[in-house]
């Protein structure tokens, strides 16, 4: 523990941030560093815990007041093994993760909480500027090799434990550039990517071979790799969208969040791509959907100058604060303002959309919505709606994007070619247990296998999987 009272003495205090009428005129991070002494503060409110709730709420779990009061003694180095011994890749979870670890801090049971989020992004950015973070060589290689099919946090955190653990790794990505979601599905102003390729380069160097462009069981057969690999781990992720399937579907202006987003990213990275334009430039748009991926959207729909954005949710607006329905430590489900809100948007609660209206050449130009009544258990949940008669009314909108989830991994090609079995919910049946799939030497992770989740939770899939498929290869557990 650094400082016993620290604590008492030191408020929560957030890193600054580019005012949001500025930072929505270009597509880099906005959020400064923390000058040392401010780190050291939030370092030292972390109260050591004879019983540390943060490390539960973690999905990896990160040894977190290690690491926090190895920061409070500007340990650097010490603070980055601690934090690296756990997690792959802290530049990601640093900038993207919701951070259910501060749910479960002590602290929040009467106080903000430590910033440990902010804390583990310092470690792992002064990590690299001081030289610490090296590439990681195997001192032998154990002649076994693995495929990793996808390149999404699941894929590279697998490929990184298995390759430490001395066998030879290779990464085959559809897109273009490694990275999956973190490359194409987050916008620049999040995670710029310089980090994911500073990541990848490194991964690289420390001998995993990554082949782009290479669709498995479309343009590469999946009989050669079962053939020409000792294992196979299908990383791919939860990427079929939930779709909105109501009057005026198939009009102009009607898309998936994900093609919104994936087209933006690649015009920041200068990279070409085939389909039509997307753009919200002078349109009314609305983002139908209240998660992350529909805040990404507010923040991607500014930048490009949107008349308008407005988000729907179907749900009812959270309440602010914990109720006795959500008691510390679970994860409490409250209203959650993103640095895209802050930069502007109308926020809708209590939706739903009934249709979508276009004009004589088939383009967007309104769509209808109705209010609904929720009903709530006895355990302060939602139990189903009506519509509240007379609500309806139509919004003028030119673009309308669909950010309501994910329902399954993409059977066509890989799935269906390997005839893998699949859940009651269309995911990759492989339980925790063994992480295996019913081919004995297919593996999976991630989103494919749990469903659609966080980049922490893809993390900690990956390493998992890792440990089940080093020691199908082994015969022993040699990663820990």
């Amino acid at each position: 523990m650094g400082k016993p009272t620290g604590f008492l003495e030191f408020h929560r205090t957030a890193p600054a941030k580019e005012p949001a009428l500025s930072r929505v005129k270009h597509y880099k991070e906005f959020v400064a560093p923390m000058p040392e002494e401010i780190l050291n503060q939030q370092s030292a409110r972390c109260m050591n815990c004879g019983v540390p709730f943060c490390h539960n709420g973690c999905p990896l779990g990160n040894v977190i007041p290690e690491f926090n009061d190895a920061v409070y003694r500007k340990n650097y180095a010490e603070a980055y093994e601690i934090l690296s011994s756990t997690n792959n890749f802290p530049e990601f979870t640093g900038r993207i993760c919701p951070a259910p670890c501060e749910s479960a801090c002590v602290l929040g049971i009467n106080q903000p909480p430590v910033a440990i989020e902010e804390i583990e992004k310092h470690i792992i950015e002064i990590a690299f500027e001081k030289g610490f973070v090296q590439p990681y060589k195997p001192l032998y290689r154990s002649g076994k090799t693995v495929a990793v099919i996808g390149s999404g946090p699941a894929g590279l955190a697998a490929a990184a434990q298995l390759n430490y653990a001395g066998h030879q790794v290779t990464v085959f990505e559809r897109d273009d550039k490694p990275g999956g979601l973190l490359r194409y599905g987050i916008p620049d102003f999040k995670l710029e990517k310089w980090v994911v390729e500073r990541r990848i380069a490194l991964l690289e160097q420390e001998g995993i071979q990554f082949k782009c462009n290479a669709n498995v069981g479309i343009n590469i057969s999946i009989n050669d790799l079962l053939r020409e690999y000792n294992a196979i781990i299908l990383a791919g992720g939860s990427t079929i969208p939930r779709d909105l399937p109501i009057e005026g579907r198939e009009l102009n202006g009607v898309h998936f969040a994900m093609d919104f987003l994936k087209q933006q990213n690649k015009r920041v990275a200068d990279i070409a791509f085939d389909a039509a334009p997307i753009v919200a430039t002078g349109k009314h748009v609305v983002v139908i959907g209240g998660g992350d991926t529909g805040s990404d959207c507010i923040g991607t729909s500014n930048r490009q100058q949107a008349a308008s954005v407005t988000q729907f949710e179907l749900m009812p607006k959270p309440p602010e604060n914990r109720t006795p329905y959500m008691p510390w430590p679970q994860y409490p489900f409250i209203l959650k303002t993103t640095s895209s809100h802050e930069e502007g948007a109308n926020r809708e609660w209590a939706i739903a959309t009934k249709k979508f209206i276009g004009d004589e050449k088939g383009n967007l130009k309104a769509l209808v919505t109705v209010s609904l009544e929720w009903k709530i258990n006895e355990e302060g949940k939602a139990a189903g709606f009506v519509e509240i008669t007379g609500t309806e009314k139509e919004i003028p909108c030119e673009l309308a994007l669909l950010a309501m989830g994910f329902v399954s991994p993409q059977k066509e090609g890989l799935l269906e070619k390997l005839e893998i079995e699949l859940d009651t919910r269309g995911n990759v049946n492989a339980t925790e247990k063994t992480y295996q799939t019913n081919i004995q030497k297919v593996f999976a992770a991630g989103d494919m296998r749990r469903g659609q989740s966080l980049v922490v939770w893809a993390i900690s899939e990956g390493r998992e999987c890792a440990k089940k498929v080093d020691s199908f290869l082994t015969g022993a557990a040699n990663i820990w």
